[in-house]
């Protein structure tokens, strides 16, 4: 298996503090913003995005997880699993809901966190930021903010690799 390094930790972090620059100047501050990051690598880059906007602007993002799993496409559901979908300590009724993720792949996984969203709350917006846009889009889903976009075939994978939880902190495609 070839395995190559697409972003090296520093890579990532610039690629972070970016968007974090290109969220606040596109919604003209913080006003009213949440981030959502999808369990398991999404609800990290959630924070660091948190944290890269607290050092920029000095506000501090409210910042939650979201878990899709109950509202996936390919599993059946239970109810208890969808009334704990979301895990934040504000109320998301019109706020601006951005949701963070690791990879935009198909769109499925970014589908089921709105559905657990607009299933709880009316935001005023839901807007994705996502670090690797790999194409192959299944459904009409775009990210809002990517870190980048790695145009991949479909039998490679793209595994993010983030020190919370991995203990290394890189982005790699293989074949």
């Amino acid at each position: 298996m070839k395995k190559r390094t697409i972003l090296d930790e520093a890579q990532i972090s610039r690629s972070l503090t970016r968007m974090s620059h290109e969220i606040l100047e596109r919604n003209k501050g913080t006003e009213g913003l949440v981030f959502l990051g999808v369990r398991t690598r999404g609800e990290f880059l959630a924070d660091r995005l948190q944290q890269k906007v607290e050092e920029i602007d000095g506000v501090t993002i409210p910042t939650g997880t979201i878990d899709i799993t109950a509202y996936r496409d390919d599993k059946v559901t239970d109810t208890e699993a969808l009334e704990e979908a979301i895990d934040i300590d504000i109320p998301l009724d019109d706020r601006h809901v951005i949701i963070v993720d690791d990879v935009l792949y198909t769109g499925r996984t970014i589908r089921a966190a709105m559905d657990a969203i607009l299933n709880h709350v009316r935001p005023s917006k839901i807007s994705l930021a996502v670090l690797i846009d790999r194409g192959h889009r299944e459904l009409p889903i775009r990210a809002d903010y990517v870190g980048k976009n790695i145009p991949t075939a479909r039998e490679e994978k793209i595994n993010v690799y983030l020190e919370e939880h991995d203990n290394a902190n890189e982005v790699v495609i293989s074949e």
